[in-house]
């Protein structure tokens, strides 16, 4: 069964992880993609991993929301809509918060808070006119729960939680559908790419991450959700 035949998706951070999971799962249940992230080649090659035709790479960096009103244009020129936002960008980090720079705490939010909010911005008003469409955040469960190490970061998905439980009781009634998603641990690049005190990633994988559940998996579990318009 395909439950998202004719859906338009956008997924951002789609190069890979749970992004690239995502993209693979939509696709194989019959949804046309947009998929975003910076890396052209890195979303070339997970497009090329995906089931049906008529998919498009839209490149995209979260920290120039400058761009987003063309980007959101180019999409309902394609498609004439989006069905489906997936927001699934953002970095993570590891190190104390006494260790972390005022600039790195700032990145973290541009990335993982304010990209999410001023892409829903842009697509929001189409999805209002239609009375139709579905914005899927993929939060963390330290957006419930702060643990060492985590405090920008944790920080950022607590206030993508403020932001869409908010914006899931103005746009309710409109039609309109907010699924928070709160994974754990999963087996992905993220302690890799996350950013030390000074902004440089650790390039390692952390222990915990190892061995996390398969982004696969994941993915499958987030279909679920969204099918299901979970909230």
């Amino acid at each position: 069964m395909q439950r998202f035949e004719s859906k338009v998706v956008w997924i951002t951070g789609a190069s890979s992880g749970i992004g690239a999971a995502l993209a693979e799962s939509f696709a194989q249940e019959g949804a046309t993609l947009i998929l975003s992230a910076r890396r052209r080649d890195e979303l070339e090659h997970v497009v090329a991993r995906c089931a049906g035709s008529g998919h498009l790479v839209l490149p995209l960096d979260l920290t120039k929301s400058e761009t987003f009103a063309s980007s959101v244009d180019a999409v309902h020129r394609r498609f004439g809509r989006v069905d489906i936002l997936v927001h699934n960008g953002g970095i993570s980090q590891r190190a104390l918060a006494q260790d972390t720079r005022l600039e790195v705490d700032r990145r973290l939010m541009e990335v993982n808070y304010f990209g999410a909010v001023a892409l829903t911005k842009a697509v929001l008003p189409a999805m209002l006119a239609a009375k139709a469409g579905q914005l899927v955040v993929i939060s963390s469960v330290a957006g419930k729960v702060g643990t060492p190490l985590r405090s920008a970061y944790s920080a950022t998905k607590h206030a993508l939680h403020g932001f869409f439980d908010c914006l899931r009781a103005e746009v309710t009634e409109a039609g309109l559908v907010v699924t928070l998603i709160c994974p754990g641990y999963i087996r992905t690049d993220v302690s890799k790419n996350a950013l030390t005190g000074d902004g440089t990633p650790t390039n390692e994988t952390g222990q915990d991450i190892a061995g996390g559940h398969p982004a696969d998996l994941t993915a499958k579990q987030i279909l679920d959700a969204v099918h299901a318009k979970a909230s």
